[in-house]
């Protein structure tokens, strides 16, 4: 298990991106929204769809789960 985080800032597509916790883009803690322990990325990213409408995963950290 590990600790995800939703960047509560959206890159310039409009994406707010999931991270795990001990990435290196991982976002200031003023600037994440913790979403929960998960076994994987996938679920993770379900949660921080609840947040936001348009969520995709971090390309190093949640590669898995990176769209675009």
């Amino acid at each position: 298990m590990a600790k995800y985080y939703v960047n509560k800032n959206a890159q310039s597509n409009g994406d707010h991106e999931v991270h795990k916790e001990g990435c290196s883009w991982l976002p200031k803690a003023e600037n994440r929204t913790y979403l929960g322990d998960y076994t994987g990325c996938k679920p993770a990213v379900r949660k921080a769809k609840e947040y936001y409408d348009q969520v995709n995963g971090c390309y190093y950290c949640s590669n898995e789960c990176h769209t675009s």
